[in-house]
């Protein structure tokens, strides 16, 4: 009898436990992914219409508030490129001036310059000039290429599937807790 009753007793158990355990439906979530057509044309469309006019390319690329640094940065170059060359044409002209008799020796400017200062002035005058005209087409390179870097990032792929953040970690074998990166990537 006493063994009846341990019997009955682990069925009534074992049958409630079947009872209040509910059925669960497995549903499976999908996400609906939408991704952008990735023209590989871009880049180099974006790069040519910078060669063509400075600060088109930044506008294909609609980065709008980059036009006023482009055309600023190549405005100051024009303007030492300019600026150098009068600089150089006057001391130029007065060295052919010295050359041929006719300088104003009261001249406010030139007047107290011996002909070398002028002839220095003028190699001063010449080497910064060339210097700005390497300057302001290496800038028109950067222009070049910021169009072309900023095409290829606007294709680059940033959502959430792919993380990398900051982690702090038990370490079980010295019990203390360890910093690290974790990059996850999901599909």
């Amino acid at each position: 009898m006493k063994s009846f009753l341990y019997i009955l007793f682990i069925f009534l158990i074992g049958t409630s436990l079947s009872w209040s355990q509910q059925s669960k439906e497995l549903k499976i979530e999908t996400q609906k992914i939408v991704k952008d057509s990735i023209n590989p044309l871009a880049p180099a469309k974006a790069a040519f219409y910078s060669a063509i006019l400075p600060g088109l390319g930044q506008a294909y690329n609609k980065k709008y508030w980059k036009i006023p640094i482009v055309y600023a940065a190549l405005g100051a170059g024009v303007y030492f490129i300019i600026d150098n060359n009068n600089k150089y044409n006057d001391y130029r002209d007065e060295y052919k001036a010295r050359l041929q008799g006719t300088n104003n020796p009261n001249d406010p400017t030139f007047g107290r310059l011996s002909t070398e200062s002028v002839i220095r002035g003028q190699k001063f005058y010449q080497r910064n000039r060339d210097l700005s005209i390497l300057i302001t087409g290496g800038l028109y390179i950067l222009n070049i290429i910021d169009a072309n870097i900023d095409a290829h990032l606007l294709q680059f792929n940033v959502s959430d599937n792919l993380t990398l953040k900051p982690k702090i970690q038990q370490n079980f074998l010295t019990n203390k807790q360890d910093v690290g990166l974790v990059l996850s990537y999901n599909f």
